[in-house]
């Protein structure tokens, strides 16, 4: 079974950093491309930064590029989010999700699943 557990959220004021973390269970890294997604209160599931299961390719939102970088650790079969010079729009409960398609893949919720519970990002002074 496919699961995924989020960790590292919190208060933060703008300006500051934050890493977020998704440990991988039940599947390795390196079959299944891993994303980071938010969702803030009335607003759809959006795609932050996606990371191949090769881990060659990374893909990036551009409201975020430039200042979050995805990586993993397959030896701690986890994929991190390390989050720099954040700004209140960025607050958000940040998911984890593990690509659908067989091959490739969209850095859109649509098409990753097994999603986490999810992990709360608050920006503010």
């Amino acid at each position: 079974q496919l699961q995924l557990v989020e960790s590292g959220g919190g208060l933060v004021q703008p300006g500051g950093s934050l890493r977020l973390s998704c440990a991988a269970s039940g599947f390795t890294l390196d079959s299944y491309a891993i994303g980071w997604f938010r969702q803030a209160p009335g607003k759809e599931r959006e795609g932050v930064s996606c990371i191949s299961s090769s881990g060659g390719t990374t893909r990036y939102a551009d409201s975020v590029k430039g200042r979050f970088t995805i990586s993993r650790d397959t030896a701690k079969n986890t994929v991190y989010q390390q989050m720099n010079s954040l700004k209140p729009e960025d607050t958000a409960i940040y998911y984890c999700g593990v690509g659908l398609l067989s091959s490739g893949y969209v850095c859109h919720y649509k098409y990753f699943g097994s999603w986490g519970q999810g992990t709360q990002v608050t920006v503010s002074s």
